[in-house]
């Protein structure tokens, strides 16, 4: 079964699907130098082969795929309208599911919608005052900027994007990918490294209804969801500290009716362990917890090695080895008989062929998809390329 909504991460990672993923949120090149446009535009196409090569709840394959269209406009020199910017994105996703053959929870691909649609993924105005803080106001994809780490974004595999506890949190997920909804998001840089940001969104992005819509419903009893972050700088890396609450009420885990609390917090960094002149070795951890009353986990941990830039010749390819365990809270596994957790572990190497063409072998091993004592251990392997438009032309 697969986790209603979790998670995105990366071109430049920093970060998925109402069905329970984390996505990549794509951050477009800079200009060279010379080129005086005030705007840009980039198509990605995210294609994927997966396939349950043992355990879970059936064998088999599935091909999925993405597309990413954005367009980014500096208003400023456009228009004239002083520090603001424009940023336009839309999605693609073809529907198909490898977590319906695996079982899992989590979701070993993140861009696994379950649904196939087009949808406007974000849609907003950024504000800025000063070099110090900004607003923006719009759709917008709250892993984009929050629960985000550049060294997980390598990896392919939900979790590793925004934590487990946090995705599946929500009526209908929060902002992620792939249904994002209304926000204002404040951001303050006070020094070098330090960034507080908070953000309030509607709480039900979408409609729950008609998942393959792009809908923006400001329902009564949806409520808000808000969300706090620290970052700060950690030797050399940084280090995240968050809070979210919903303000609407949820039915609680043992039928005991429902209430308001719903809420969690994390904590996640990331450290250099080694660097050369062309190379880097990151570590990556993250804990957070989430409501027991109402999800069915309230403990999550993950962390992870990303290797860039070792091998001779190949210094835009990364190698990578992460786990994410999600343990289930007590009145769930009262109510399901469910197993304590579910464990994923992933292996992969991106190897950048061209500057247009990225390939990305990856495995997984997931023990206990989705807690069911019943589902055995699975093993899954995928290939995974991505074809960027916007550096074919260049």
């Amino acid at each position: 079964m697969l986790l209603p909504f979790l998670a995105l991460t990366a071109i430049e990672p920093t970060r998925d699907e109402s069905d329970g993923q984390t996505h990549t949120h794509r951050t477009l090149p800079a200009q060279a130098d010379g080129d005086d446009k005030p705007w840009n535009f980039e198509v990605v196409y995210t294609a994927e082969v997966m396939g349950n090569a043992a355990g879970g709840v059936a064998r088999g394959a599935r091909y999925l795929d993405n597309i990413d269209i954005v367009f980014d406009a500096d208003l400023e020199r456009m228009v004239g309208w002083t520090g603001a910017q424009l940023w336009l994105y839309g999605l693609y996703n073809n529907g198909n599911s490898i977590s319906d053959l695996v079982g899992d929870a989590q979701a070993v691909s993140n861009i696994e919608t379950g649904t196939r649609a087009i949808r406007l993924y974000e849609a907003w105005i950024d504000q800025k005052f000063g070099n110090v803080a900004s607003l923006r106001v719009g759709l917008y994809d709250l892993n984009s900027e929050f629960d985000a780490l550049d060294a997980s974004g390598l990896f392919v595999s939900s979790p590793h994007g925004i934590g487990t506890d946090f995705a599946q949190s929500g009526q209908n997920g929060p902002s992620i990918f792939p249904s994002t909804s209304l926000a204002a998001r404040v951001a303050f840089a006070p020094a070098e490294g330090w960034t507080i940001r908070a953000a309030i969104f509607d709480a039900v992005p979408g409609d729950p209804a008609r998942p393959a819509r792009t809908a923006v419903k400001l329902g009564k009893g949806d409520g808000a969801l808000l969300v706090g972050e620290i970052e700060a700088p950690l030797a050399g890396g940084k280090l995240l500290l968050g809070h979210w609450r919903y303000t609407a009420a949820f039915d609680r885990i043992d039928g005991a009716g429902a209430e308001t609390g719903n809420a969690g917090s994390y904590i996640r960094a990331q450290l250099p362990l080694a660097r050369r002149e062309d190379g880097t070795l990151d570590a990556f951890v993250r804990a957070g917890v989430a409501s027991s009353r109402f999800n069915m986990f309230d403990r999550f941990l993950s962390g992870g090695l990303n290797f860039s830039g070792w091998v001779k010749g190949r210094e835009d390819d990364a190698l990578g080895l992460a786990v994410a365990a999600a343990f289930t809270a007590a009145p769930y596994r009262a109510s399901t008989g469910a197993a304590a957790s579910e464990v994923a572990i992933e292996l992969t190497y991106r190897a950048q062929v061209t500057p247009w063409l990225a390939i990305q072998p990856n495995a997984h091993y997931v023990r206990r998809p989705s807690a069911d004592p019943g589902v055995a251990d699975a093993i899954v392997l995928g290939v995974r390329t991505e074809w960027s438009l916007h550096n074919l032309i260049d």
